[in-house]
């Protein structure tokens, strides 16, 4: 057992083993449930966080990454999409379509396929951290293969600053 999978939600890590990902998984001792928070404890921009954030499209779960000093444009996911409906999805389907709770949620490693989209602000970056399945755990990688991993669709879904 490697010290990631001690660190790691246990499906992550084996999600990590499937993928044949190697990736360091860092644990804090305090939440890193918000991007604020796991910035603050990485030491890195909050805009090198990524969110995944569960949507609901007509009921259907859509997952889509975003940095973490943005916020999702929900019509524009919506028109993505090409959906009557979209609103943030709930604790209990969050964790039904992911299997980890809000706080936790990492790009992949899901208990269920689900359609992915993400921003493509996550480029900007070299590294960028997401959640490793709990809210005191992330993982670094470079945003293309992260996004690549999560089957993610390259999508501009964030709100639009004045």
């Amino acid at each position: 057992m490697s010290a990631q999978d001690s660190v790691a939600h246990p499906r992550f890590a084996e999600a990590l083993r499937a993928l044949g990902l190697d990736v360091e998984v860092r644990r804090f001792p305090d939440a890193t449930r918000t991007a604020a928070e796991a910035a603050a404890a990485i030491g890195c921009d909050i805009s090198e966080i990524v969110k995944s954030l569960v949507f609901e499209a007509d009921g259907v779960p859509v997952i889509v990454l975003m940095d973490g000093s943005s916020r999702v444009d929900v019509e524009r996911v919506r028109q993505e999409l090409g959906a009557e409906k979209v609103k943030r999805a709930g604790a209990e389907l969050v964790r039904e379509t992911t299997g980890y709770a809000i706080g936790g949620v990492p790009p992949f490693g899901h208990v269920r396929r689900t359609r992915v989209l993400a921003d493509r602000a996550l480029l900007d970056h070299d590294v960028v951290w997401a959640a490793a399945g709990t809210p005191h755990t992330v993982f670094p990688l470079d945003p293309k293969t992260l996004i690549e991993y999560a089957g993610g669709a390259l999508v501009d879904v964030r709100e639009r600053t004045a």
